[in-house]
């Protein structure tokens, strides 16, 4: 059975309105391996109902001995790192078929991968994630893992305090040595991973541990409940925030040096029903491309972005939504811009990297210091160029566009889909139509792509049906020379290694301006947009496939629905 069917199957058979069910059929059509996850996290699916759907669908035997009891097979036929991104664990070897248990058996690629890795007829089991991930740490990943033993040494002294009793409790919990090792433990590996954000999540008997990695959360290795409130007391403690408070939000910044480099972290705290959700950004300078070329414009476009940054007065927007890299792009337009003749002052929330010769303003809307207020005081001074991070009312937007309408060039950006809807959402906002065409220089809308593991990087076939189903609806021909990242421990075994943006650029020239001034909808625009040049996001999307870069279901994954 292939994937689409088996989730078109698996929505048919949840216990949910017609309606709902219809809204679900387009996303198990596009998202692939990802659909069943987001359904078991959506609480639409249950991880033991997801595997007996795989059982009673596919015919797949269900994988449920005892970690313990599982055979061994030789360590060294498959690497730990591709058995843990994969989620597979070997089960048993004999008369050359490996039986191997998968959390998704129907992950073609994995299984390929370890067909061809260890020369033998691959037999396949289905597991639930967690029973999987205790197999492999428990079989393969010798005796007991790093967190294990980390977990080992806390004892019972790091056992989980309640909220009546006094900070000093707290502060001597969160300050044992032990469980300072152990959230540098969980620091330091996000690092290795690559990890843009570590996510601790309480739940009623678990703490949940999971990392965001080139856009995609990743569950990791996690300690257990009764440690969670020295963990985030020792997080809160390290970002200088007010561990007695667990009701409210709090938000902080702490500078760790982590394998000879030193690396913001940006930590945020809201109280959940079993306790507090922690976020830590890492802000890793070195690993951000604050140059242009290295974020993935066509040549075409960048040329036509590089004018647009060249006019002296007017407003540059960048529209996608969180996580998309818009930041990553001004950052990497002001680096471009920036010069000893011009001052440049920009106010965000938050401030993430820090650019030499920039002015920067956190927002502090506790002090009455936002976006709107902040950029009043910019105007005053005497700026060449303004950053503003983010338009998100009325006010701000008029500010910023009268800035542009007297002579200053404004980056900022939008939460649109694609280009032609941030036009529309500012006449939403309540901004006059006529102020656009005057003001606005153009539009920029991004997306970040995974790209294909250059280490595992294969060539790939698709079926006749598939290539024609694709052709049906995008319109996209599925040829030139399509790759597919087969698994490895570069890449952790999911055969993609970094990000890459996909663009579609829109100036505002002479027809679109008579458009914003006739009202038009964003339909309207997009329309004589493309008529006039522009390429749309999964047109770019399909370009980087022809060549290799990224996959047909990584264009999908970003652009349905934008």
């Amino acid at each position: 059975m292939n994937r689409r069917t088996f989730n078109e199957e698996l929505v048919s058979s949840l216990p949910i309105l017609p309606a709902e069910r219809e809204a679900l059929l387009p996303l198990a059509r596009t998202e692939g391996p990802a659909f069943p996850k987001g359904l078991i996290a959506r609480g639409l699916l249950t991880p033991e109902a997801l595997r007996k759907a795989y059982e009673s669908a596919c015919g797949i035997p269900s994988f449920r001995r005892d970690a313990a009891d599982v055979r061994q097979v030789p360590p060294d036929l498959l690497p730990l790192p591709f058995l843990r991104a994969r989620m597979i664990v070997p089960v048993d070897l004999t008369d050359g078929t490996l039986i191997v248990a998968m959390a998704d058996p129907l992950d073609m690629d994995g299984r390929e991968a370890v067909a061809k890795a260890t020369g033998r007829r691959v037999e396949v089991q289905v597991g639930t994630d967690e029973e999987i991930r205790e197999a492999i740490e428990k079989v393969y990943g010798e005796g007991s893992s790093s967190m294990e033993r980390l977990v080992e040494q806390v004892g019972e002294e790091g056992e989980e305090r309640t909220g009546d009793e006094r900070v000093e409790r707290l502060i001597g919990a969160a300050s044992e040595a032990p469980i300072i090792r152990l959230v540098n433990y969980i620091l330091a590996r996000g690092i290795e991973r690559g990890a843009s954000d570590i996510h601790l999540e309480p739940y009623e008997k678990t703490l949940r541990v999971r990392y965001r990695i080139d856009g995609i959360l990743e569950d990791v290795e996690s300690p257990p409940k009764r440690l969670q409130t020295a963990m985030i007391s020792r997080i809160k403690i390290m970002a200088r925030l007010n561990i007695a408070e667990s009701r409210l939000p709090q938000d902080g910044r702490v500078k760790l040096r982590i394998g000879g480099k030193e690396i913001d972290f940006r930590v945020s705290t809201v109280p959940t029903l079993f306790g507090e959700s922690v976020v830590i950004r890492i802000l890793d300078q070195s690993s951000v491309p604050l140059n242009l070329e290295r974020l993935g414009f066509p040549p075409v476009t960048l040329s036509r972005f590089r004018q647009m940054m060249a006019v002296p007065h007017g407003m540059i927007l960048v529209t996608g939504p969180t996580g998309s890299g818009k930041t990553t792009t001004l950052y990497g337009t002001l680096q471009e811009i920036r010069s000893e003749a011009r001052k440049i002052i920009t106010i965000e929330d938050p401030v993430e990297y820090q650019i030499p010769g920039v002015n920067q303003i956190q927002v502090k809307p506790q002090i009455g210091l936002t976006f709107a207020s902040g950029l009043r005081s910019i105007v005053r001074q005497d700026p060449d160029v303004i950053l503003v991070g983010e338009i998100r009312d009325r006010e701000t937007a008029e500010i910023a566009i009268h800035s542009a309408l007297t002579g200053h060039l404004v980056l900022s950006t939008l939460h649109t889909n694609d280009a032609a809807g941030a036009i529309t959402r500012l006449m939403e906002m309540g901004v006059e139509e006529y102020l656009l065409p005057s003001s606005l220089i153009g539009v920029l809308a991004q997306r970040l792509v995974r790209t294909v593991c250059e280490k595992c990087s294969a060539p790939r076939e698709i079926s006749p049906a598939y290539r024609e189903e694709i052709l049906r609806e995008t319109g996209f021909a599925a040829e030139g020379d399509l790759r597919t990242g087969k698994g490895c421990e570069a890449c952790g075994g999911t055969g993609y290694r970094g990000r890459m943006g996909i663009f579609e650029l829109l100036p505002v020239d002479g027809e679109i301006k008579d458009l914003i001034l006739a009202r038009a909808d964003s339909g309207a625009i997009r329309e004589r947009a493309v008529a006039r040049g522009m390429a749309l996001l999964r047109e770019d999307g399909w370009d980087k496939t022809r060549r290799g870069i990224t996959t047909i279901e990584e264009v999908l994954r970003v652009t349905s629905g934008g």
